[in-house]
């Protein structure tokens, strides 16, 4: 089975290899019709400390690294702010 890869932005690089990435969806409300987005943290397990807060990054699904941790940073997308 193929790992699952969400797109998201950095809000936190405060622990040491870990960054807090918001994905952001959007879906349409099934009884009102009307775009609706939601949005969901994820703790991702970050190497190198590269992360910057406000970066674009993809992250991918992996084995649990800690008690939150399931997902890693695979690649970095736009600039930091």
């Amino acid at each position: 089975m193929p790992k699952r890869i969400m797109e998201g932005v950095v809000v936190s690089n405060k622990m040491d290899k870990t960054a807090v990435v918001r994905v952001e969806r959007t879906f349409l409300h099934p009884l009102f019709k009307k775009t609706v987005r939601q949005s969901k943290k994820y703790h991702a397990h970050d190497e190198k400390n590269a992360a910057k807060v406000g970066q674009q990054v993809e992250i991918q699904e992996c084995a649990p690294r800690s008690k939150l941790k399931r997902w890693e940073i695979v690649s970095f997308k736009g600039g930091a702010a």
